[in-house]
């Protein structure tokens, strides 16, 4: 009975894989994807080694979870920046973005590698067709309240999208410097904005 204690006292979480998530993302947040192991995360959770792959196959899959954890807390923070907004509303999410960069770098590189890639995992569609969805919806409400002009919605959602993501590396590269990165964006994003506002 003794020898199952210390596994046990990571059950107490209630959910092991949120645990487990939750342990990985704090080490992402720390040291970096690159130094977030299996091992390491569940000495953290306060299991056994082994523990983790009961519920994930592999680091990957570990890492895939984390990645769908983040754009679920992603995803929030931009409907929170475009909440009570005044003027266009795919600026402030657009400048959500950015900022959520800003204060998340490394989970910033992350998304960067499960999202916009080639090899996304099938079990990231569903939550990146929901963010897309929003989006459009977005876009489109944007342009009947005049604030944009007509156009396809998916074209200038993918040059808004350009435009955030570029600017997102740009600041977590060093770039742009993170004591002006904020205020750049804002007016990189009022003159691209130019283009598309009505």
């Amino acid at each position: 009975m003794k020898a199952k204690s210390t596994e046990r006292a990571g059950y107490h979480h209630g959910d092991l894989p949120a645990a487990l998530t939750a342990a990985a993302i704090e080490l992402l947040d720390e040291r970096g994807v690159e130094h977030v192991t299996v091992r390491e995360v569940a000495r953290r959770a306060g299991v056994s080694p082994g523990a983790p792959f009961r519920h994930f196959a592999d680091r990957q899959a570990l890492l895939t979870a984390v990645a769908d954890h983040i754009l679920v807390d992603f995803g929030e923070w931009q409907l929170g920046m475009v909440a009570d907004v005044e003027g266009s509303v795919m600026r402030a999410f657009g400048l959500g973005f950015v900022r959520y960069a800003i204060r998340h770098p490394r989970r910033f590189e992350l998304i960067k590698t499960r999202v916009f890639s080639d090899s996304r995992p099938a079990e990231l569609h569903q939550r990146l067709s929901d963010i897309e969805r929003t989006l459009t919806d977005i876009i489109v409400a944007d342009q009947k309240a005049g604030v944009l002009r007509p156009g396809d919605p998916a074209v200038v959602a993918l040059a808004g999208q350009a435009i955030v993501y570029g600017l997102s590396q740009m600041i977590v590269d060093g770039y742009l410097p993170p004591d002006q990165a904020e205020q750049l964006t804002e007016q990189v994003l009022d003159t691209i904005g130019l283009g598309i506002a009505n």
